[in-house]
């Protein structure tokens, strides 16, 4: 079986999509061949080390992804493939799929929570110009997919809120992440070697964008005001600053006098990203949207617990497995998720982190939770080769 992955970028920085396609790749069963297209600049640094084909059609200038060269790309090569997998919306990458592969080869699109309702409270008037592209192609792109894939229940019932003008065929996929394919012991040694302040210090992290769609703010402001309570706790904002919003956070930091507590480490990648999960006591994300989040289960998969807000849409079964604490992604929220943590005496938490463990391996251990994902691919491919059969006998 042959599967082609669509997207707009398969640079790390830019967050789950990106690293989906990496695992799904990685865990396609055996005898299975998998390629990437992206929109990126071949130039990349990010594209020299993938262990599979990666054809870059860049650069591509615009955020909507528009790239002359994508479907003559696709024309000249989909007849190479037995299915294909569009990530994400809003960009030309699924345009370009309908268009060339509609009634030819099965696709699907993996939504990645890019139909979540909170982007129509959080940016209105974005909404308005999204209900225009809707109407005009992406309705189409979804309607004409095998499946449009989502990683929970939530999440599938949360997307048909965002535009009431929706038909597509939903497939729940179950998600998460590799374990950490590196020793822990030097995973650790080697964060401590670039971030020697950190050595022996207690600490939550937050690993992810530096985005106000994160909560990033709530969790400064929350730990300004309770950071006393706890003062061996200190906290790392560990992610790439896009926006450029950490100088105002930072400040919020000086004037309380908390600048040496909070330690912001940029992007973490490899040895010391699973170096920074291992340190840490638990993994904090008090995010306004987030479909799944796989630095979640990363987290879990080293046995760390995990302090949610509950627009994680899947921190209700990991509440349900006493591997971390949820609350509201509010200010309030959020200061009652490090109090919960402050509160917890060490055998408490001890017990939480096992339990945050057996929670990765029921129900978010991606090399056990991609057969679900590789029965979906080859059911389709079967389909459509009885289908062409059938045809070509008729």
């Amino acid at each position: 079986m042959r599967t082609l992955h669509i997207i707009g970028t398969l640079n790390p920085a830019s967050g789950g999509p990106a690293a989906a396609v990496l695992m799904l790749i990685e865990f396609s069963r055996p005898g299975n061949e998998s390629e990437a297209v992206t929109l990126d600049d071949p130039a990349s640094p990010f594209l020299k080390n993938f262990a599979y084909p990666v054809t870059a059609l860049g650069p591509t200038p615009t955020k909507f992804g528009y790239n002359r060269r994508l479907v003559p790309w696709l024309r000249e090569n989909a007849a190479r493939f037995d299915n294909v997998i569009v990530h994400g919306l809003w960009q030309y990458c699924g345009l370009a799929a309908w268009r060339v592969l509609s009634g030819k080869v099965p696709y699907f699109v993996f939504a990645h929570g890019m139909l979540d309702p909170y982007f129509k409270r959080a940016f209105p008037f974005k909404h308005l110009k999204k209900w225009a592209y809707w109407i005009a192609a992406e309705y189409w792109v979804l309607r004409g997919a095998s499946n449009v894939l989502f990683t929970c229940v939530e999440e599938e019932r949360l997307a048909r809120k965002s535009f009431w003008l929706n038909r597509w065929s939903p497939v729940i996929v179950p998600y998460g992440s590799r374990t950490p394919d590196v020793d822990l012991a030097q995973s650790a040694a080697d964060f401590h070697g670039r971030f020697p302040d950190l050595q022996g210090r207690r600490y939550l992290l937050f690993l992810g964008r530096i985005d106000r769609k994160k909560g990033c703010d709530l969790l400064i402001d929350a730990f300004i005001t309770n950071a006393s309570n706890d003062p061996q706790l200190d906290l790392v904002m560990a992610g790439p600053d896009e926006t450029r919003w950490q100088p105002q956070l930072e400040e919020k930091l000086r004037r309380a006098g908390l600048s040496h507590r909070v330690h912001w480490t940029g992007m973490l990648s490899g040895t010391q990203k699973w170096g920074a999960f291992a340190t840490c006591e638990a993994f904090i994300l008090p995010s306004h949207q987030e479909n799944f989040g796989i630095a979640v289960a990363e987290a879990l998969s080293c046995g760390r617990p995990v302090l949610l807000s509950d627009k994680v849409n899947i921190a209700p079964e990991i509440l349900a497995d006493h591997a971390g604490f949820m609350e509201a992604d509010t200010l309030q929220g959020t200061t009652n998720l490090l109090l919960h943590w402050m509160k917890l005496l060490q055998a408490e938490r001890e017990r939480m982190g096992a339990n945050a463990l057996a929670c990765f391996h029921s129900r978010f251990d991606m090399k056990v939770n991609v057969t679900v994902f590789n029965d979906l691919l080859e059911s389709a491919t079967h389909l459509q080769s009885s289908e062409q059969l059938a045809s070509a006998s008729g």
